[in-house]
């Protein structure tokens, strides 16, 4: 199993539009990843629901994991995604 953890980038945390950016890029990774607070229980990261449920706030850590072929490519892709402001316009 892949993991890394990252540090949110977003000043609104990953809250609404970043949320929706991370979650529509999760789903199309094409393996199945899981996202969750440090400590916390992981949930399904193209789940806007359980993504937003984290209520991950900036500079937070989070942690990212996910089996398959490209798991670690995948999880490398996210992880710089979510070290941005993805609020920024």
């Amino acid at each position: 199993m892949a993991e890394r953890t990252v540090t949110i980038g977003s000043k609104v945390g990953l809250h609404a539009r970043p949320a929706s950016l991370f979650v529509k890029a999760a789903g199309e990774a094409g393996i199945p990843v899981k996202i969750a607070k440090e400590g916390g229980t992981p949930v399904d990261a193209a789940s806007i629901l359980g993504v937003m449920t984290l209520g991950a706030k900036y500079q937070e850590n989070v942690v990212l994991t996910a089996e398959g072929e490209r798991a670690e490519e995948v999880l490398d892709s996210l992880a710089e995604l979510l070290s941005k402001d993805l609020d920024e316009k």
